[in-house]
């Protein structure tokens, strides 16, 4: 299984806007019923995902900061850079194959 980044902000830059690899950022909070339920799915779609995409958590409520810098009005959202820039975002629960979906029409195919 792929390991989760636990985001702060203040590693945000350095971890998500200058990756080499596609990320994945899911906002979420302890309390929120919807975030614990998208939880499994996204640990899943980082296996299926693995050196392809980079997938990251991190909790609205000790991190403000960033969530503010992008908007974040609900969670889960999901946001999805590449190249460092914003390249799509997904608010609420979603099942995996829409996620999965979702990611493939957002990110190039890998090259052959």
């Amino acid at each position: 299984m792929s390991e989760m980044l636990h985001l702060q902000d203040e590693d945000f830059e350095s971890k998500v806007l200058k990756s080499e690899q596609a990320v994945l950022v899911d906002f979420w909070a302890p309390w929120c019923g919807p975030c614990r339920m998208l939880s499994p799915i996204i640990e899943e779609l980082a296996g299926d995902y693995e050196g392809r995409v980079v997938f990251a958590k991190m909790n609205t409520d000790e991190c403000p900061a960033t969530p503010g810098q992008y908007g974040i009005m609900s969670i889960p959202s999901l946001l999805l850079f590449n190249g460092g820039k914003l390249v799509d975002r997904a608010v609420g629960m979603r099942p995996k194959d829409a996620l999965q979906e979702w990611i493939d029409e957002a990110l190039p195919a890998p090259q052959a």
